[in-house]
C-alpha cells in the first residue's frame, strides 16, 4: 500500500450532512442540462425544427460539457476549489439566462452549448466528494453523491415539464438561473476549502490528462464502457418526448417530464450498488450494470406501445445506466489519489461524447426508423460495451 493509500485509509468519514450537501448540489447542478429534453417538441414548433434538429439542442448542451470536461475540469486539481466552483456557477446562471431569453434557433444552440460547459462544475465536485471519503467509504460516498446527480438529471425533466405547463419554456430557465443564483451563496457558505493538490501550468495539466489515458487501461476501458451507456442513455431520453406525443399516447411535456420521476426510482438504487461495488469490484459491477441495462431496453423495444411496458423498461435501464456510471467512477478514483481531477476529465470527456453521439443518433434513429430503431441503436452500442468486458480489456486495448 501506497503512503497516499495509508494516509486515505485513516481518514475519518465524512458526516452525513455534508455528503447530502454536495449530493444536492451536483443535482441541481447537473439539472440544467437536462431541462431541455421534455421541451423539445414545443422548441421544434416554435424554432420551426425538425425532430432530428430539436434532437440535436442535447446534442450541442453535451457537446458543451465535453468541452467544458476538458477546458475547466483539470483545474480543479490546481486551483483552490471553492472559489473556482463559485465563479462557475455564476457564469452557469448567465448561460441559463441567455437560454430563456434565445429569440432565434442560432442563439439558442450557442445558449445551450454555454449550458453545458457549466454542467462540467458537477465534475469539480464529485472528485472532491471521493477526495474528501476514506478508502473504505468511497463507493458509498461517491454512490450517494451521484445518486443525488442522477435524480437531479431525472426529475429536472419533470420540473421542466410541469414548469412549462404553467410559465412555459422560457420560465424554466428563468427559474433554473435563479437556482444557480441561490446556490452561489449556499456553496460559498457551506463548502469546505479545498487547495490545490498539484502544481502544473495549465497546457501541462492538459498533457497530463493524455499521459493518464495512454498509462491506464482501466481508465480506457471505464471511459469506452461509459461513453457506450450514455449513447443509449441519451439516445432514450432524447426521443421519448417525440414517441410520447405520438399516437396512442399524445401526451404534452408535463407527461413527458413525469417520466423522469420513474427514472429517478432507478437512480435511487445508485447508493445500494456503490457499496455492492465496494464489495465484488468495480470491473465486475460494470458488468451486471450492462446486462441491467440491456434488459431495459428489451423491455421497451417490446413494449413500445404499452404504457406500462415503458414505465418498466425505464425504471430498469436507468437502474442499470446509473448503477454502472458509479461502477466506472468509483474504479478510476482508486487509479492515483493525487490525480482524480484530472481521470475524471479523461472518463467525463469520453462519457459526454457518447452521450452527445448518441443524442444526434438517437434523433436520427427515430426520424428514419422509429422507436424500434432508437431501441436497436442502443441495444448495439450496450452489447458492444459488455462484448468488451467479456473478452478482457487487454485484447482490445
Amino acid at each position: 500500500m501506497t503512503t497516499s493509500q495509508s494516509a486515505a485509509s485513516l481518514q475519518p468519514d465524512l458526516p452525513r450532512r455534508l455528503v447530502i450537501f454536495l449530493a444536492t448540489c451536483v443535482g441541481l447542478i447537473a439539472a440544467n442540462g437536462y431541462y431541455v429534453q421534455p421541451l423539445l417538441a414545443e422548441l421544434g414548433r416554435e424554432f420551426a425544427l425538425s425532430p432530428q434538429k430539436a434532437g440535436q439542442i442535447v446534442m450541442v448542451t453535451q457537446l458543451g460539457t465535453a468541452f467544458g470536461m476538458l477546458t475547466i475540469v483539470p483545474l480543479g486539481d490546481v486551483r483552490e476549489l471553492k472559489s473556482l466552483v463559485t465563479i462557475l456557477l455564476t457564469l452557469a446562471a448567465a448561460a441559463l439566462l441567455a437560454m430563456a431569453t434565445a429569440s432565434s434557433s442560432i442563439s439558442l444552440f450557442l445558449a445551450s452549448f454555454g449550458v453545458g460547459m457549466s454542467n462540467s462544475i458537477v465534475h469539480l465536485i464529485v472528485p472532491f466528494a471521493a477526495y474528501l471519503a476514506p478508502e473504505s467509504s468511497r463507493g458509498r460516498v461517491v454512490g450517494t453523491v451521484l445518486s443525488g446527480l442522477l435524480i437531479g438529471v431525472l426529475l429536472a425533466r419533470t420540473a421542466s415539464g410541469l414548469t412549462a405547463g404553467t410559465l412555459g419554456w422560457r420560465g424554466v430557465y428563468w427559474a433554473a438561473a435563479t437556482i444557480m443564483l441561490i446556490l452561489v451563496m449556499s456553496i460559498h457558505r457551506w463548502l469546505p476549502r479545498r487547495p490545490a493538490i498539484v502544481h502544473l501550468e495549465y497546457f501541462a495539466l492538459l498533457r497530463s490528462v493524455f499521459d493518464l489515458v495512454r498509462r491506464h487501461i482501466a481508465l480506457r476501458e471505464a471511459a469506452i464502457t461509459g461513453a457506450l451507456l450514455f449513447a443509449a442513455f441519451s439516445a432514450l431520453w432524447t426521443t421519448l418526448a417525440f414517441l410520447l406525443e405520438s399516437p396512442p399516447f399524445a401526451y404534452g411535456p408535463q407527461v413527458t417530464g413525469l417520466f423522469g420521476l420513474v427514472g429517478a426510482c432507478g437512480a435511487a438504487g445508485a447508493p445500494i450498488y456503490g457499496r455492492m461495488t465496494d464489495r465484488i469490484g468495480p470491473r465486475q459491477a460494470v458488468i451486471y450494470a450492462l446486462v441491467i441495462t440491456l434488459i431495459g431496453f428489451g423491455i421497451m423495444a417490446v413494449f413500445s406501445k404499452s404504457l406500462v411496458g415503458l414505465i418498466a423498461g425505464i425504471l430498469v435501464m436507468d437502474l442499470g445506466v446509473q448503477s454502472g456510471h458509479v461502477a466506472n467512477q468509483t474504479r478510476i478514483y482508486g487509479i492515483d489519489p493525487l490525480a482524480r481531477g484530472r481521470l475524471n476529465t479523461a472518463y467525463m470527456v469520453a462519457y459526454f461524447a457518447g452521450g452527445a453521439t448518441g443524442s444526434a443518433l438517437g434523433a436520427f434513429f427515430w426520424q428514419h426508423f422509429g422507436w424500434i430503431g432508437v431501441c436497436g441503436f442502443a441495444i448495439s452500442v450496450v452489447a458492444l460495451g459488455l462484448a468488451i468486458l467479456c473478452r478482457g480489456s487487454k485484447s482490445w486495448f
